[in-house]
Parts: C-alpha cells; sequence; structure tokens
C-alpha cells in the first residue's frame, strides 16, 4: 500500500466535494506550472521538483477523473487503486500544449508557452474573482479494530471522536444577533480584492482573498463569547459506522460530513476510518483465502481419522484418508472471506495443512511393535504417483 503518497486531492489541491469541472481545473492549473517544457532553464532541483509534482498530480487527475476509480479511492483510500495510478512517462511527457488539448480539448485562451501574447487572459478560465469563500472543515481520521469473524460479515462499529460542531448558542452563525453581521466593507461582499497590473505583456487583473473578512465577504461586529465569533465548539461525539465484509487491514472507510464542521455554516469535513485487523488465534489470512494448520498423530495419519477445523461460521469435520501423508493439504471450497462488495465477487477458500506428529520417546514395549514392522513393506518408504508428487513439492521449500 502507498503510504508515503499524498492524498490525491491534496496533490490537487481541491477538496473530496469537488465537481469533475473542478478536477479538471486543478488539473490543467498544475499541468501548467509543473510540466517540464515550463522548466528547461531551471536547476537540475528544479526540474526535479518539476517532474515529481507532475507526476503527482497526473497520478491524481488519472484517478479522480474516472468515476469507478474515484469511488474506490473515495472509499478505500490508496487500497482501492493500487495498480491503477499515473500514466506511464518513460517515453517522455510530451509537449504541454499536446497534452491538454488530448485531455481537454483545443481553445486555451490563446495561452502557449512560445506565445508571451498569450498572457493576455486567464489560462485557467477564471474569468470572475467574485465568489465568496465557503468554509470546509477539516478531516478526521481514526482507527477501528476488528475481529476476523467481524470482516467476514460486516458489522457496525461506533467510533468516538471529537470534533468541531456547530456553537448552540449562535446556530453557528459566529454572533447571536443576525443584525451584527455586515457586508465587508472592503471587498463589498465579494470577497476577493481585485488588483491591476500593467506591464510590458499588457494588463493583467489578478484576485486575492481579502485579508479583512478572510474571503467570506462578511464580518461580524459583536462576536458570539461561546465560539469567538468561529460558531464552532469541541464536543465529543460518537458515530456509528458501517464496516462491510471482507476489508482488509489498512484499508480506509470515508463516511462523508463526519469530520469537523466548517466555519459559519460551511461543509463539514469527512471522516476516515482506518482498518485494523486482530489477527486470529488458529487462522492465517491471504487476501479472500484462509490456511489453517491441523497437527495429527501417526496413527491417525495411517489409519485415516476425523479432525475438526475451526472455520468463520463454525467448526467443520474433515475426513483423512489412510495413509495421509505430512504435508498434505486440503481445501474447503468457500469457507474463505468474501470480496468486498463492489471489488469482486464469491467466497475464498479455507487452505487445511495437515502435519504428522512423530513422538521422541516411546516405551519399551512400543519400540518392540514399532521394530517389529521395520521391515514389512508397507513400512518401506515407496511413493506412489500421488504421494511422490507432494514430497517432491515439499523438497522445493528448501
Amino acid at each position: 500500500m502507498a503510504v508515503n503518497k499524498r492524498d490525491y486531492y491534496e496533490a490537487l489541491g481541491i477538496d473530496r466535494n469537488a465537481s469533475a469541472d473542478d478536477i479538471k481545473a486543478a488539473y490543467r492549473k498544475a499541468a501548467m506550472k509543473w510540466h517540464p517544457d515550463r522548466w528547461v532553464s531551471g536547476t537540475d532541483a528544479e526540474k526535479k521538483t518539476a517532474e515529481e509534482k507532475f507526476k503527482e498530480a497526473s497520478e491524481a487527475y488519472s484517478v479522480l477523473s474516472d468515476p469507478d476509480k474515484k469511488a474506490k479511492y473515495d472509499q478505500f483510500g490508496f487500497a482501492g487503486v493500487e495498480g491503477q495510478g499515473a500514466p506511464d512517462f518513460s517515453g517522455g511527457f510530451g509537449s504541454l500544449d499536446d497534452l491538454l488539448k488530448n485531455i481537454f480539448g483545443g481553445g486555451f485562451g490563446g495561452f502557449s508557452f512560445g506565445n508571451a501574447g498569450g498572457f493576455g487572459g486567464s489560462p485557467f478560465g477564471s474569468s470572475s474573482g467574485s465568489s465568496q469563500r465557503v468554509y470546509r472543515g477539516r478531516d478526521i481520521r481514526t482507527r477501528v479494530r476488528l475481529t476476523l469473524d467481524e470482516i467476514a460479515t460486516g458489522c457496525e462499529k461506533q467510533v468516538t471522536i471529537e470534533r468541531n460542531t456547530p456553537c448552540p448558542d449562535c446556530d453557528g452563525k459566529g454572533t447571536r444577533n443576525s443584525s451584527d453581521i455586515k457586508t465587508c466593507p472592503r471587498c463589498h461582499g465579494s470577497g476577493n480584492i481585485q488588483q491591476t497590473v500593467n506591464s510590458l505583456f499588457g494588463r493583467t487583473v489578478t484576485y486575492t482573498t481579502c485579508p479583512q473578512c478572510g474571503g467570506e465577504g462578511k464580518t461580524i461586529s459583536n462576536p458570539c463569547r461561546s465560539c469567538g465569533g468561529t460558531g464552532l465548539v469541541r464536543k465529543r461525539q460518537t458515530v456509528n459506522v458501517k464496516i462491510p465484509a471482507g476489508v482488509e487491514d489498512g484499508m480506509q472507510l470515508t463516511v462523508r460530513g463526519e469530520g469537523h464542521a466548517g466555519q459559519h455554516g460551511g461543509v463539514s469535513g469527512d471522516l476516515f476510518v482506518v482498518i485494523e485487523e486482530i489477527p486470529h488465534a488458529n487462522l492465517v489470512r491471504d487476501g479472500q483465502d484462509l490456511f489453517y494448520t491441523q497437527v495429527v498423530s501417526v496413527m491417525d495419519a495411517i489409519l485415516g481419522a476425523e479432525i475438526s477445523v475451526p472455520c468463520l461460521d463454525g467448526n467443520y469435520k474433515v475426513k483423512l484418508d489412510p495413509g495421509t501423508q505430512s504435508g498434505t493439504v486440503v481445501k474447503l471450497r468457500g469457507k474463505g472471506l468474501p470480496a468486498v462488495s463492489g471489488y469482486g465477487s464469491g467466497r475464498g477458500d479455507l487452505y487445511v495443512k495437515v502435519l504428522v506428529w512423530i513422538p521422541r520417546k516411546l516405551s519399551s514395549s512400543q519400540k518392540q511393535l514399532f521394530n517389529s514392522m521395520r521391515g514389512e513393506s508397507e513400512f518401506t518408504p515407496n511413493p506412489n504417483r500421488d504421494d511422490k508428487a507432494l514430497f517432491e513439492k515439499e523438497k522445493k521449500i528448501f
């Protein structure tokens, strides 16, 4: 699992509620900034940074622009999209103009690296700076421990977290009196400050966040004493989380809107629940399959026996044939774990490996009994076809 990667949304500088157009615009902006074509005159360190940033943004876009991959990433994080990441750049990056045309189609407001006049418009399609800021609450990450039995059937867990919630005294407004909320005198409610700069390339208009209202377009003259005007107070709360069957250790589930509340009626963040699997006392997991080792006596191996195998739905009786060899593997079809909903079908299998226990000490009468059988042909090694294949397989372990 790719634990050292940056969150794809963070890599593109967008929130998790971003639309398809927002994702496309964010990648376009990142590609414009970090494509290696723009850094040919930079230092080696700058070129390396640009290459890494461009690959990171491209990988993020390749996942978030695909609805199926995006849904898997939103629910399970990197574990849901392993092996489905960035495009292959081994053959070169290609020109930025070609890249953007292939992804977004033609027409970028005249933007071109070879045309200085192309900077006259906004290359990112931002024709207006009049949007007010809507605050989004921070995400919360927590862990939940599950037994193999819980994973097999799916379950519902309660997780307790501390998070920012709307202030009950001011209903999250930041002030008790609505009349104390005024339109910002500096930006006149737009949330942005417009700046015009004249240069050799023409007039350039830029928009920056209003420093007086923080981009909200409003100011509070009499802030609430309980929350200090933020509209938020911290509380310890319990959230019910539905865990689907078949999840694996390290998977991340996303519970939308259960993170910190946003300021002044903003959008709440998300709650990320990381799965931590508690090791089973007898069963070992590998994907959907389970493995169990059963030790039997020499007599049971020679004469045959019935053994009890612990399965997730109760003990299961398995009949061993007479002459069972040590290392024999019995497959119990469908006794493994289910696939996570939407990521496969069916159930895995349970593999039972039989090991024969040889006693180290024998009584005198037992020694006499085994000595009397030593020379008999039935006790002289002479593997048949099936046994020989088993022994050859065991030899390869070394």
